[in-house]
């Protein structure tokens, strides 16, 4: 049996039928607004919960921001981070400026793959993570996206084998099809992509698992809301584009 890691997000492990398989890389797909972040860091804190530690890699926003924005949920990492339990991998500020002061983990040079992937399996060892979240992997590939599945596929590889079941958050467009970057859906073990749509004049927020190696899953696409606590899924409800209906 595949043992199932549990994203312990309310709904969504209903809708994956017990949880993330194991060592699973997972492109977590969506365009702005839609909640891809609050959804991988409540991944991430979730597993803390569970005794499994975590990493998150941050390309996005500058490692302060973050731990203040998860902060906000009530997702205070900086115990786990004392505790040698989550880290954060910095691969935002290039080590320019205080960070370097007091970040262990920095990525120099992003275009720099290689280094990429040192810094992060040196942190993924070095606390013994069990979950990883890279925010957003589409940073990597932004200026060279027929790169886009080789670096994915790369990625894939170190992080099954460092077994560590893993979110690549992945960006597209309003109103993009697919799931950014050419190729890359090809490159990964599963994919939840996350909508929103505008329906009757109000924005309503869905996700679908488009596919999820390992296991069976929902096949319809689901409301869920972000709360002060972090998203909820309604595994009960579907969402088609024109209104929700109970699922009997």
């Amino acid at each position: 049996m595949i043992r199932k890691v549990k994203t312990g997000i309310p709904g969504m492990d209903e809708i994956l039928h017990g949880g993330i398989p194991e060592r699973n890389v997972v492109l977590l797909s969506g365009g702005p607004g839609t909640g891809k972040t609050i959804f991988s860091q409540q991944f991430l804190w979730n597993g803390l919960g569970m005794g499994e530690p975590g990493i998150y890699v941050a390309l996005e926003e500058h490692p302060v921001q973050v731990r203040q924005n998860m902060a906000q949920f009530g997702w205070d990492v900086r115990k786990y981070e004392e505790e040698g339990l989550f880290a954060m991998v910095d691969a935002f500020t290039a080590g320019i400026g205080k960070s370097k002061e007091y970040e262990k983990y920095i990525v120099h040079d992003l275009t720099d793959i290689r280094e990429f992937i040192d810094v992060l399996r040196t942190a993924v060892k070095d606390i013994g993570a069990k979950r990883v979240v890279i925010d957003s992997v589409t940073t990597l590939y932004i200026n060279k996206p027929a790169m886009a599945r080789s670096i994915v596929m790369q990625l894939k590889r170190v992080l099954a084998g460092l077994g560590v079941t893993s979110i690549l958050v992945s960006q597209i467009s309003v109103g993009e099809r697919g799931f950014g970057g050419p190729g890359v859906e090809h490159g990964v073990d599963g994919i939840i992509r996350l909508d929103l749509d505008e329906i009757d004049g109000e924005l309503k927020r869905s996700l679908i698992v488009w596919k999820m190696r390992g296991t069976s899953h929902s096949m319809r696409r689901h409301p869920f809301e972000i709360t002060d606590k972090g998203i909820v899924v309604y595994p009960d409800k579907v969402l088609k584009r024109k209104a929700i209906v109970e699922i009997e």
